[in-house]
């Protein structure tokens, strides 16, 4: 809840703290690439991109949810596009047995776009500090390409122009995480969203990351085309996944955690380390190798 890197979050949550409930659950939407959702009426990617932002952090903090409430905003009374986004939003929720508890749909005639905000909630099934440890290897598991962030500064860059990676479904990464933590000792873990590789920092404990410009996990093309139109590699990687949408900090068996991403049908790899520092991210760019600091 309001756990997010802007300087005022701590003042938010010593304002709500009286009437917060100290149980894992999270609040999120898609933000500006509704604006292409609704456009090219791509609306069963769009709960994708919608549960993704949701359950991914629901995963990050080791939780399961039981439970979920949703906002659908929408610029004028569309009957097949409400249906079909409530139709996938109910498809995914039960392969999850996840309860539909409330939803609420709004015309908003001067909106420009699709929005779709989903609360959700649960309860934890692991209670551990998340901490990335030194000597831990960090693992990273592939992205499908934007996800769900960085569309202010995508279109900023292309203008009218539209890719249709700009409709790409944010990856579910929740199902494999909530395994992995059963078998495996996971240490730390970052969903790649907003501030992309700054998210790792509250995690550190003081130490550093160390990210390797040569592992498997290489920047889609819409990432290279952002760059070359005159995005500098700090604020790739401060802004975009480049790639990596979820981060595993561990000492356990490597390969056997890739292998079993694998089997759940992800891109992993080895992409670093956690060193003694100074609560840096430094990584060796996938556009350029130079080496940049977070």
């Amino acid at each position: 809840m309001y756990d997010t890197t802007k300087p005022y979050t701590k003042r938010i949550l010593k304002l709500t703290r009286g009437c917060r409930e100290d149980k894992p659950s999270s609040t999120d939407g898609i933000g500006t690439k509704g604006f292409y959702h609704w456009q090219k009426r791509t609306f069963r990617n769009a709960v994708l991109d919608a549960l993704a932002m949701n359950l991914n952090d629901m995963a990050l903090m080791r939780a399961k949810v039981h439970g979920l409430h949703n906002h659908i905003i929408i610029p004028e009374d569309d009957e097949g596009a409400i249906y079909e986004i409530v139709e996938t939003l109910v498809c995914e929720c039960l392969k999850r047995n996840i309860l539909i508890k409330s939803g609420e749909t709004s015309i908003h005639r001067n909106f420009p776009g699709l929005e779709i905000s989903i609360s959700v909630d649960g309860d934890y099934i692991q209670e551990k500090e998340n901490i990335f440890k030194e000597r831990d290897s960090i693992i990273g598991i592939g992205s499908s390409g934007l996800h769900s962030n960085g569309f202010t500064k995508v279109r900023e860059v292309f203008s009218g122009e539209y890719r249709t990676e700009f409709t790409e479904p944010t990856l579910i990464y929740y199902d494999a995480i909530l395994e992995i933590i059963k078998d495996f000792e996971i240490n730390g873990m970052a969903h790649i969203t907003g501030g992309a590789f700054t998210k790792l920092k509250p995690f550190l404990n003081g130490n550093d990351v160390v990210v390797s410009g040569s592992h498997s996990l290489s920047p889609q093309q819409i990432f290279y085309e952002l760059y070359r139109r005159g995005i500098s590699d700090e604020e790739m990687y401060k802004t975009f996944n480049c790639g990596v949408g979820f981060i595993l900090s561990t000492k356990d068996d490597v390969e056997s955690i890739v292998s079993r991403l694998s089997n759940f049908g992800f891109r992993a790899d080895k992409i670093g380390e956690v060193v003694h520092g100074k609560g840096k991210i430094k990584i060796n760019s996938m556009f350029s190798q130079k080496k940049i600091v977070l």
